[in-house]
């Protein structure tokens, strides 16, 4: 994992409908207020649900992550609003799957765990698959965090 320099990270809500490339780029004109001339590329990462802004300037992204204050909001055809999360893209936000836990490790136990590996926004259950006949959760928490350190593969989590 390399650090990005002079790129925001947009972080979709994962539990949203999916977004076109072509509805992200007219989000990023119309709330991010960017210019053609002020960006390096968009790279969207669509199955994480993250959108890469590469900027020319660092200035420039500095102002648009002050202005949005790391957040904001889509709005989907449907009317649906969908919660963005905007940041520097350092390590960066990552989303981290976290298996074998039993229902009884509460997330704040999780959330304590990965403390030194940086700031934890959200711990969602990853829920079975449609294709299954039980829809609940597989023992499997997905930690959407901000890193300033690599996690390792292996964490000890209450025991």
């Amino acid at each position: 994992m390399t650090e990005q320099q002079k790129t925001i990270v947009c972080a979709f809500d994962q539990r949203s409908p999916r977004v076109s490339a072509f509805d992200i780029h007219e989000w990023v004109y119309e709330i991010l207020h960017l210019q053609e001339h002020e960006e390096v590329m968009i790279q969207i990462d669509g199955p994480r649900r993250h959108v890469y802004t590469k900027f020319r300037d660092p200035q420039r992204m500095e102002a648009i992550l002050t202005a949005t204050q790391g957040k904001d909001d889509f709005r989907h055809e449907t009317g649906e609003i969908s919660k963005v999360l905007i940041e520097a893209d350092r390590l960066g936000m990552r989303r981290v799957r976290v298996a074998s836990l039993t229902p009884e490790v509460e997330d704040k136990t999780l959330k304590m765990a990965l403390g030194p590996f940086g700031e934890t926004r959200d711990i969602q259950p990853e829920i079975c698959p449609n294709a299954y006949r039980y829809r609940v959760s597989g023992a499997v928490r997905v930690v959407s965090m901000s890193l300033v350190r690599h996690i390792p593969s292996h964490v000890v989590v209450a025991g």
